[in-house]
């Protein structure tokens, strides 16, 4: 299927790309136009519109459009839940949180050294994959806060590591 955003790709951009190739479609072909040649697009190309103005998979309720996606195709991992929560913050600039900080000065690195917005998202993507592994040990740690108790960090590296393997739900 091919989809459709804004050129120019920052955070929501970076992360929507990864999350639609590794959860919804994984064949999936982007398009990446001025913001007024979206619904053109969208319509000659058949491409699923996302993260722009007035389109279903966009900013809305005060979500970012990586969570309108997980939202609207029911992804009920909590990792990317977790996840989300960065990109989220790194999107609405939230300088409380030093992930979303991160993350945003990661993505305009990225974008400024990337010689198009395919490149951008191509080189954004293990970035991705790395935050989602950093979620999901987040979410070991706590799940599993009590066996980690009293084990060496060895162990608790060890532990965690084959945890890491399996899914979380």
């Amino acid at each position: 299927m091919k989809w459709v955003t804004r050129e120019y790709v920052h955070v929501d951009r970076t992360a929507c790309p990864w999350l639609i190739k590794k959860f919804i479609d994984p064949d999936a072909e982007f398009i990446f136009v001025p913001v007024e040649k979206i619904e053109e697009i969208s319509k000659s190309e058949g491409a699923i519109p996302f993260d722009a103005p007035g389109v279903k998979l966009g900013h809305r309720d005060g979500k970012c459009s990586f969570e309108t996606l997980i939202e609207e195709y029911r992804l009920e991992d909590p990792v990317l839940h977790e996840l989300a929560k960065i990109v989220h913050s790194a999107d609405t600039g939230d300088t409380k949180s030093p992930e979303g900080v991160g993350l945003s000065a990661i993505m305009t690195g990225i974008r400024l050294n990337a010689k198009d917005d395919f490149e951008a998202v191509e080189k954004a993507a293990p970035v991705y994959e790395a935050l989602y592994s950093y979620c999901k040990y987040k979410l070991l740690r706590e799940k599993y806060k009590k066996e980690l108790e009293g084990m060496s960090a060895k162990q608790q590296r060890d532990f965690l590591r084959t945890k890491m393997k399996e899914p979380l739900i």
